[in-house]
């Protein structure tokens, strides 16, 4: 028999998977990217409360700690939004490549939010990551725009991944999830009403896109968020980093095989890409090696 580590091991693997899935599903699903990630969240946080409800978890939280939590949902909800806009103006693989410099990002955002020391290895390593990046937008010029969205989606995920890393500590981790989703569906329920978006038609779509958006707001979204707060009980912070790295990688790999030649990019792509991926890696190791000392 498999022990528990074992298990969340192969239990991460298939979350990471799951997470690198999502581009496909948002490559598929023919709404905006405004109504998509709207109808996502919107979806994913029923089926959070739900699951709230039959475990008789408390929603007790101080005001403050509410507001907090609407406000990053906003932020995941912008991060969410880019991601799928990038991938409507582009593709994924030009999509997942940008969204590796998050880490980076951490490394920039962290110190001067947290008052931290900034660490120059990662500094340097920022740099060949942008390096990295430069070489895609030379020779990806017609992705421009989707490059953009994509750096500015990571940049969002980075800020929501401080922030929700101060929240993890003082509160239950579904709990916080219920509230985020929340104060993304309502922060973008009050765009959509602005712009008089909620029309009949808004909520007219085909029964492949309201399959797809199932896909993604149940087991893309809320179901791996439970999951990977529960393997965390048993794996090291440093294996779900290492792990998680390789959600590009999936995603690229997965999008290349169902799109074919949509997917399929120049030679110096895919060496500005693999440059982004084993900075990522090496970085991760680094950090592992500097914990065990």
């Amino acid at each position: 028999m498999l022990s528990d580590n074992t298990k969340s091991y192969l239990h991460l693997h298939l979350i990471v998977f799951i997470w690198g899935f999502t581009a496909i599903l948002g490559a598929l699903i023919s709404l905006e990217a405004l109504p998509l990630v709207w109808f996502r969240m919107l979806f994913a946080l029923i089926f959070v409360l739900i699951y709230l409800l039959v475990k008789k978890i408390s929603f007790k939280v101080t005001f403050k700690l509410f507001l907090c939590f609407l406000l990053a949902g906003f932020i995941i909800a912008l991060h969410w939004f880019t991601f799928f806009k990038a991938i409507k103006v582009a593709n994924i693989s030009v999509t997942l490549s940008c969204l590796s410099s998050g880490a980076f990002f951490v490394s920039i955002l962290e110190p001067l939010l947290n008052q931290k020391k900034v660490i120059w290895y990662e500094v340097f390593f920022g740099c060949i990551v942008f390096f990295g990046l430069y070489i895609i937008f030379k020779f990806e010029n017609d992705y421009f725009e989707g490059i953009i969205l994509a750096l500015t989606s990571a940049f969002f995920s980075a800020l929501f991944s401080i922030l929700n890393s101060k929240f993890a500590k003082i509160h239950n981790p579904t709990v916080i999830t219920f509230y985020e989703l929340l104060g993304g569906v309502l922060f973008f329920s009050i765009i959509l009403l602005f712009n008089n978006n909620f029309t009949t038609q808004f909520f007219v779509f085909t029964s492949q896109d309201f399959i797809y958006l199932l896909l993604l707001s149940t087991i893309c979204t809320a179901y791996a968020f439970i999951v990977s707060v529960k393997v965390m009980k048993y794996l090291s912070a440093y294996t779900v980093v290492l792990t998680t790295n390789l959600e590009p990688l999936y995603g690229i790999v997965l999008a290349v095989l169902l799109f074919k030649d949509k997917e399929k990019m120049s030679t110096n792509f895919y060496f500005g890409a693999m440059l982004i991926l084993i900075i990522v890696f090496l970085n991760a190791y680094i950090k592992n090696k500097n914990v065990q000392k």
